[in-house]
């Protein structure tokens, strides 16, 4: 089993910056992919990045330029570093993990991030 913990979620205004963190424990040896979804109020969950252990990134359209994912294996923590948050990127962001990207067994319990206009 792999434990995943968020942090860093809050409250900025538009045109604002956050970083996410995601700090993974337990059976990491079975984890080669670590990432971010996210959900707003009355839509579906949906990805936003995705970092492979080999270094490979991969961003869904509307974060492409602004949201930058990154990895320390060292730490076996994951960061999402937001820039020129809109109202839009408002929702509950959760950190997955898991063997590939079509296996993404472990969530973590999510971080709230509001984006004020």
């Amino acid at each position: 089993q792999v434990q995943l913990v968020e942090s860093g979620g809050g409250l900025v205004q538009s045109g604002g910056s956050l970083r996410l963190s995601c700090a993974a424990s337990g059976n990491i040896f079975s984890v080669n992919v670590m990432g971010w979804h996210r959900q707003a109020p009355g839509t579906q969950r949906e990805s936003v990045a995705y970092i492979m252990f080999g270094g490979a990134t991969n961003y869904t359209d509307s974060v492409k330029g602004r949201f930058t994912v990154s990895m320390d294996n060292t730490k076996m923590t994951a960061y999402l570093q937001m820039n020129s948050l809109k109202p839009a990127d408002t929702a509950v962001y959760f950190c997955v993990a898991g063997p590939s990207l079509y296996r993404l067994n472990y969530w973590g319990r999510g971080t709230q991030v509001t984006v004020s206009s």
